[in-house]
């Protein structure tokens, strides 16, 4: 399985004048994700896919031996999108924004990989995340309730021969370590009372 974190974007909502990804939370929130997966000993690479909105967090990510999927940096979906069609494997996709992740909770998540399934979306209660004082803006209803997308899913690429209309699945995972997806300054201030 390869591990992919999604670490191209602007960071626009933050309204920052650094990348989103070099914020400190005891060290670079990139760095948190990148050490979760290495440490997870899950996967048999990490590649972090980058552009050039993000120059620094591709040099931080360089510098600590990532290997880096550059991408023109369009949008979200696009990236991944690209880098996806370049890939034949089991993998997990997680953004680069979650400082609470660690090796426990990706091997969780992990063992949650059924090959058979071809895209697994790793979602939230609405209610897990308004506990934490948390909103987000992408929902999906699951088990008549509303549950909120983490950013992390597991594909099996091998079984994607078009990138439109694939069938998702979910699994809910209402745990805080995924739930803190930094999107917001709002959501940044409440990480330092996690």
């Amino acid at each position: 399985m390869i591990g992919l974190i999604m670490a191209g974007g602007k960071g626009t909502r933050m309204n920052l004048s650094n990348e989103k990804l070099l914020l400190r939370y005891k060290k670079p929130l990139i760095l948190h994700v990148v050490d979760s997966l290495k440490n997870s000993n899950c996967f048999s690479k990490i590649l972090a896919v980058t552009s050039n909105n993000a120059p620094k967090t591709k040099k931080l990510l360089e510098e600590n031996g990532i290997e880096i999927f550059d991408t023109p940096g369009i949008g979200y979906v696009e990236d991944l999108n690209s880098v996806l069609k370049t890939i034949d494997d089991d993998i997990l996709v997680t953004s680069g924004d979650l400082p609470l992740l660690d090796k426990c909770i990706i091997q969780r998540i992990v063992d949650q990989y059924d090959s058979k399934k071809i895209w697994t979306s790793v979602i939230i209660t609405n209610k897990f995340l308004t506990s934490l004082g948390l909103e987000s803006g992408y929902s999906v209803k699951f088990n008549d309730q509303i549950c909120h997308y983490t950013g992390i899913s597991l594909v099996n690429s091998k079984k994607i021969s078009l990138f439109e209309n694939l069938y998702e699945d979910y699994v809910i995972f209402d745990d805080k370590r995924i739930a803190f997806n930094l999107n917001s300054k709002r959501d940044y201030d409440l990480l330092g009372t996690t």
